[in-house]
């Protein structure tokens, strides 16, 4: 299944929200999981951003579902890349390099 990873920045909104009840994050996660992404692992971060989320979801289509649902409560601010694994990659390296041959 592919991965994504979504860095967030908290609104003000979202900041307030998560002061009056930090469990918010836990049934947002819930919320990601019934849209049909998984959550593999998530970090609050120090800097320009709030959290990172590895997320893993069948199709781009289903992460974009994700991020505008969660981008429209206006909480959050969401920036979605999609990944590969470093052993994907290291793959498709292999296999351009002996088609370059």
């Amino acid at each position: 299944m592919p991965y994504y990873v979504m860095l967030t920045k908290l609104t003000d909104a979202g900041r307030k929200t998560i002061m009056k009840n930090p469990g918010r994050i836990w049934e947002v996660n819930q919320e990601v999981e019934d849209m049909g992404a998984k959550i593999l692992s998530q970090y609050a971060l120090l800097g320009e951003y709030d959290f990172i989320n590895i997320l893993e979801a069948p199709n781009n289509t289903v992460v974009a579902r994700v991020a505008a649902s969660l981008g429209a409560r206006g909480t959050l601010q969401p920036l979605t890349l999609s990944a590969i694994t470093i052993e994907d990659l290291v793959k498709e390296l292999q296999m351009a390099r002996a088609l370059d041959r």
